[in-house]
């Protein structure tokens, strides 16, 4: 009986394993493709479906920054990105820590409306966001789209926050006021360090939201010069003629970024997805 369930036992693990390798596999192999059609030309990117190059075409990324103009689309991204992430940890930390530690009327109806905002998808909310920018003067600035991107990654960030705050003991808050901080304190010195696992998932969840982003940046801004670096993938596609091995080297330069954050960070985020959901 004993060989008979440590067979069956085997059997499931070897299956399991081979069904996530399968999953794995089928995750990393569209990058990877990415990657190599990076340093083809466009008459090998469709012939040559090997992952490595017989011959490796550098200039695709000198190109890339040359005719695309990456550099600019690459620094407004970055800018957008650093202050739209800061100003939904400062906000949504700061509202977290209030609906999960103070008590003040309505508190409990706020908190619903914030989750409720949840429910409604992006694109339904365009046109009452463009008529507001125009209406503030808004529209075609950097200041509007960060706005508006902090509005999007707020509710979700806020649930996140109080999730965590919610475990948080007591005794902590007790300790800091016995040695005088006020509440303010308490938020930065006791509830914000203890909170940085939940906090890498807020950044780096709003950060792939916010590098990622075109439509709204599309709507919002006039001037091409104030595009997000997404805008520079739309140079290399042409109505007839796409040129593949360009593409995929801005699509290369646009994904290293995201990718290379997530890696640093992934400690604090498996933490911190486990602590929220399972309460560890």
């Amino acid at each position: 009986m004993s060989i008979y369930y440590k067979t069956k036992k085997s059997t499931i693990n070897i299956l399991i394993h081979l069904f996530l390798l399968t999953v794995a596999a089928t995750c990393i192999y569209p990058l990877l493709w990415m990657v190599a059609s990076s340093f083809k030309t466009q008459e090998t990117i469709f012939s040559d479906l090997s992952l490595i190059p017989s011959k490796f075409h550098f200039e695709n990324y000198y190109l890339a920054f040359t005719q695309g103009d990456f550099g600019r689309y690459f620094l407004n991204s970055i800018f957008y990105t650093a202050a739209v992430v800061f100003g939904i940890v400062i906000i949504s930390s700061l509202a977290a820590y209030a609906f999960s530690r103070l008590k003040f009327p309505g508190r409990n109806v706020i908190f619903i409306i914030f989750m409720a905002a949840m429910m409604i998808p992006i694109p339904g909310s365009f046109v009452a966001l463009y008529v507001l920018l125009n209406k503030l003067h808004l529209r075609n600035t950097p200041l509007g789209y960060i706005l508006c991107m902090i509005s999007v990654g707020l509710s979700t960030s806020i649930f996140l926050l109080k999730t965590f705050f919610d475990k948080m003991p007591k005794e902590l808050e007790d300790a800091a006021r016995i040695d005088g901080c006020s509440k303010l304190g308490i938020w930065w010195h006791v509830a914000l360090p203890l909170a940085k696992p939940a906090l890498a998932v807020v950044v780096v969840f709003n950060a792939l939201n916010v590098w990622n982003e075109y439509v709204l940046a599309l709507i919002i801004f006039d001037s091409k010069s104030l595009m997000p670096l997404q805008r520079a993938l739309m140079m290399f596609r042409g109505e007839f003629l796409t040129n593949y091995p360009l593409l995929m080297a801005g699509l290369t330069i646009t994904a290293l970024p995201i990718i290379i954050l997530y890696l640093f960070m992934q400690k604090y985020i498996v933490k911190g997805v486990t602590s929220v959901t399972v309460g560890g």
